[in-house]
């Protein structure tokens, strides 16, 4: 039985590579993105190449899965889920990643937008935006709160600089947690 290595994609049948951009794999673009420009080909891969290192250096894991949240969109097993990511269209320094979970009722939903938005947020000088919004696809149950919280450590991030949440925590986390 072969099972999932956490890192490699090589050679695994589970995993896409990095380096590919199969949209067969990837959830549709949403309402988030809708009148939006969508990276899709090399520019997706490029960008994602670069979501795993920030996320990697943030510790943005998906715990159910047991691996970087960013090896969710080369995850075979689930096409329909991961990001999906657009240059905003009045402003392109500004990204747009919208996750759609692997069920509606992904508990970790919350916890997982949030420590993205922090890591993208909290490595700029990684990439070429100047503002990553992030946003939990419709079909999660909870996609409105969700939604409404990462709308105001957005508005927060935009005013202050401050990447922590106004009740101490850090993206969902605890307070010990980096990102």
């Amino acid at each position: 039985m072969n099972l999932p290595r956490p890192f490699a994609t090589g050679g695994d049948e589970t995993f896409d590579d990095y380096d590919e951009f199969v949209a067969d794999h990837l959830p549709d673009s949403g309402p988030f993105l809708a009148g939006n420009d969508v990276l899709s080909g090399r520019e997706h891969a490029a960008f994602h190449r670069l979501v795993r290192e920030c996320f990697e250096e943030c510790g943005v894991y998906d715990v159910t899965f047991g691996y970087n949240l960013a090896r969710l969109n080369l995850d075979r097993r689930h096409p329909d889920a991961g990001f999906r990511y657009a240059r905003e269209a009045d402003d392109p320094s500004v990204l747009r990643a919208e996750f759609t979970p692997t069920t509606e009722f992904c508990p970790q939903s919350d916890t997982l937008t949030l420590g993205a938005f922090r890591a993208w947020n909290g490595t700029l000088e990684r990439h070429e935006y100047d503002l990553v919004r992030v946003r939990t696809a419709p079909m999660h149950q909870q996609a409105v709160a969700i939604n409404e919280r990462l709308r105001h450590q957005e508005e927060q991030f935009q005013a202050t600089g401050d990447l922590s949440t106004s009740d101490g925590s850090i993206g969902g986390l605890s307070g010990d947690t980096p990102f």
